[in-house]
């Protein structure tokens, strides 16, 4: 097994031990401070036995410790493991050298997109389209105004013009995820604003791409090629 499979089986066991409401509430305590079993029976209202199986759970997990008390040698303590939440989401730590947003025509939400990570993210950027249309879209356009963003190209671009061996790839539409297939690295189904046309439709793409970049960005880091 390596590393990043033991991570994984590592988070698989203490989500597992999270999925119990009793345990989460155990957890939700103990991010306050440190509490008795006896004290935890009482917030509670569970057996002993009961709190024994979910405290024995947690720590397996490794999501809890228990210490002895200082005063009264004969009472422990619950403490939440030091880093015991620390990796429950996805890491980081996948590098590559450029990040490229594809859409149908390269018009709208992947120059959207493009705009977006140039402003969240050191990682190169570009944006392109399968079957690029002559002109970006005035509605993006006019959505990146409304929401302080410069769009960065000055025309659609083709796909094969802009591609490289290592890039990756997000497509930000469904009709260019299901042409390119495993030549993606991540789907985003944006709705296509330019069908709707209305300024509501542009912002809601464009909301939309932005949390999906909050998101993504963070996870990602750079690789020299």
């Amino acid at each position: 097994m390596n590393i990043e499979e033991t991570c994984l089986a590592g988070r698989v066991a203490r989500y597992a031990a999270l999925a119990d409401p009793v345990r989460l509430r155990i957890v939700d305590l103990l991010t306050l401070g440190d509490v008795a079993p006896v004290e935890l029976q009482g917030e509670l209202g569970v057996s002993s036995s009961l709190l024994a199986h979910h405290l024995n759970q947690l720590e397996q997990a490794g999501l809890i410790v228990r210490t002895r008390s200082e005063a009264d040698r004969r009472r422990t303590y619950l403490h939440l493991a030091p880093g015991a939440l620390d990796g429950l989401t996805p890491s980081p730590m996948l590098g590559v050298r450029r990040v490229v947003f594809v859409c149908t025509g390269n018009s709208a939400r992947s120059q959207l997109a493009a705009a977006l990570w140039h402003g969240s993210s050191d990682i190169p950027v570009a944006s392109a389209g399968t079957h690029p249309a002559a002109q970006i879209e005035p509605g993006a356009i006019a959505a990146a105004d409304r929401h302080g963003l410069t769009l960065r190209a000055r025309a659609p671009r083709a796909l094969d013009d802009v591609l490289g061996a290592d890039d990756f790839v997000v497509t930000v539409c469904d009709t260019a995820h299901e042409e390119l297939g495993d030549a993606g690295c991540v789907h985003w189904s944006v709705p296509d604003p330019v069908r709707d046309g209305t300024d509501a439709a542009f912002d809601a793409a464009f909301e939309d791409i932005a949390a999906r970049i909050q998101s993504l960005a963070p996870r990602l880091t750079t690789t020299k090629g």
